[in-house]
């Protein structure tokens, strides 16, 4: 199929043109800023919670026995790490998927929201964090110099695992921030195991060591936070990939091992120990295996492109995507720049939800090639494909209000850089208009 009339077709809209509605009341909007998106608030409720657990511990000197306070800490670490399961998260995505469309909109939306449960992650693991270093001065004199030891060391690698997760340090450093989170992600485990034993041993009295330790609910916490972490390592494998490249701007991956659930997302590496990366899946229609689109975005994606392997390794399965939850509307509007392609277009091939394209990208042939380009069109006809190159950078808040009044769609999903997707979501969302887009939050 021939892609020049669609591509060289005037725009629908003129985006300048375009009249934005009144914005919602302030009391109705506020809760819709960035800063309080639903996946701050979980992670303020963790904290609350905690502090109200803390506070009813005061009051009945229950923190001053070891035992409790390494519980109450193991089980933030729980939440903090259960919640990022990958078997967990495709349930999750699952049973949202099924909700039916005839139920209210405001439920739908907040039930969109599912995602942003990765919210409880980092709530989870600060306030572990911070149970744990009280935990470290508690046992000041209660423990022998043995386990103290351990918990010096358990508190360095947690100090060191938080700050090197803040947003602005991830960014900057994010290989560092990988090596650190791994890394003393593995020895912190050793470190638990180890002093959750030590501490057994110290109480146990009479009791034989096995008898204790299947009797402490600290133990058993550890074991079901341990088993999840290994469970995606013990699915670790190498497969063979084809790798071509449209431009020197994108890469495109076809691997036959498999065929994931449309809309996934897999970490792929070129070394297990080593930099890991997640990218949108692709079916490929009428054929097993998948497709990514990976484009220049840094050392390891510039190295990927350049001198492109003939394998790579993946570990665990294939995690629902954020766009997953979109399928409780009726009808959507997919708003993507550039390589955001990848995410959206495994769910425009598999039509589980009516929806209009807005792909506002450069040059869409010479950057991703005629095969992906036909692909879209022959799904999507009336896709509103903006070649930057040819008209400039839109207004893509008025340009997204334009796709989804003239469409008469329930919501919108934008997948673009940080900025531009959170000034999609928060211009749709303070207008009353249902909104999802990455949110950046590990």
């Amino acid at each position: 199929m021939s892609t020049a009339g669609v591509l060289s077709r005037p725009v629908e809209t003129v985006p300048e043109e375009v009249v934005l509605p009144a914005v919602l009341p302030w009391r109705r909007r506020i809760m819709k800023h960035p800063r309080l998106m639903q996946s701050h608030r979980l992670a303020l409720y963790v904290l609350l919670s905690n502090g109200v657990v803390f506070a009813w511990g005061l009051g009945n000197h229950w923190w001053a026995e070891v035992t409790n306070v390494a519980l109450i800490a193991q089980v933030n670490f729980a939440l903090g790490i259960l919640i990022r399961q990958q078997f967990f998260v495709n349930a999750l995505s699952r049973v949202v998927m099924q909700v039916p469309k005839s139920w209210p909109l405001r439920l739908r939306w907040a039930l969109a929201k599912g995602y942003h449960l990765g919210g409880l992650h980092v709530g989870g693991a600060v306030c572990g964090t911070l149970w744990f270093l009280g935990l470290t001065v508690v046992a000041i004199g209660q423990v022998g110099l043995g386990l103290q030891s351990v918990y010096y060391g358990q508190s360095l690698l947690l100090l060191a695992i938080v700050m090197t997760s803040r947003p602005s340090f991830r960014t900057k450093h994010h290989d560092l921030f990988e090596r650190v989170h791994r890394f003393g992600g593995w020895g912190l485990s050793a470190l638990f195991w180890i002093g959750a034993v030590l501490l057994v041993s110290e109480r146990r009295g009479a009791e034989s060591l096995p008898a204790a330790i299947a009797g402490t609910p600290t133990v058993w916490v550890l074991a079901l936070t341990t088993i999840s972490s290994l469970v995606p390592w013990m699915l670790l494998r190498r497969i063979p990939i084809e790798v071509t490249s449209p431009s020197s701007h994108v890469a495109l991956v076809k691997a036959r091992q498999s065929r994931p659930m449309a809309g996934s997302t897999r970490s792929i590496s070129r070394h297990p120990l080593k930099q890991w990366h997640s990218f949108a899946v692709i079916p490929t229609p009428g054929a097993p295996g998948f497709r990514m689109a990976i484009s220049r975005a840094g050392d390891w994606t510039s190295e990927f492109i350049d001198n492109p392997p003939t394998h790579v390794w993946v570990r665990g399965v294939a995690t629902a995507g954020m766009a997953n939850y979109g399928t409780v509307f009726n009808r959507v509007v997919y708003v993507v720049t550039g390589s955001g392609i990848g995410p959206v277009l495994a769910h425009i091939l598999a039509s589980r939800v009516p929806s209009k394209l807005v792909w506002v990208t450069r040059d869409p042939v010479k950057t991703y090639g005629q095969e992906i380009v036909d692909e879209i069109v022959a799904a999507q006809p009336d896709a509103l494909i903006w070649d930057t190159d040819q008209h400039g950078k839109p207004d893509m808040v008025k340009l997204t209000y334009s796709a989804y009044e003239s469409s008469a769609a329930e919501a919108v999903i934008c997948v673009s850089n940080k900025k531009l997707t959170w000034s999609v979501v928060h211009g749709m969302e303070r207008l009353g208009i249902p909104a999802l887009g990455p949110i950046w939050d590990s």
